[in-house]
């Protein structure tokens, strides 16, 4: 089950400095694996990432899912409070998630 965390407009400043003439638009999500959780297991929880990108006449979109990050629910939202706050993107949530578990950032 996905549920809704935040979405964010990358700043226009940013995308002018990369030379983007349109909107992109990141949604973030918290994903509960609900094979675990009907089991009365821990849940596990991961997340997801959109990328709408507005072109002209177009849409485009990539997103990509992270599943079982933690058990923590708490963890879980401490990192997409931080992908959201950072503009982090589909494409470099993997590497952004691999700093995170070499660094001890939650207590």
């Amino acid at each position: 089950m996905n549920t809704f965390f935040g979405s964010i407009f990358i700043e226009k400043e940013k995308l002018k400095e990369a030379e983007i003439n349109y909107p992109i638009k990141l949604e973030y999500y918290k994903i509960i694996n609900e094979d675990e959780f009907i089991k009365n297991e821990n849940a596990k929880y991961g997340i997801k990432i959109i990328k709408t990108e507005y072109i002209e006449n177009e849409t485009k979109t990539e997103d990509k899912t992270l599943r079982y990050l933690s058990n923590s629910e708490q963890k879980v939202e401490k990192i997409l409070n931080i992908l959201k706050e950072n503009e982090v993107t589909p494409i470099a949530v993997q590497d952004v998630i691999c700093d995170f578990l070499k660094k001890p950032i939650f207590s």
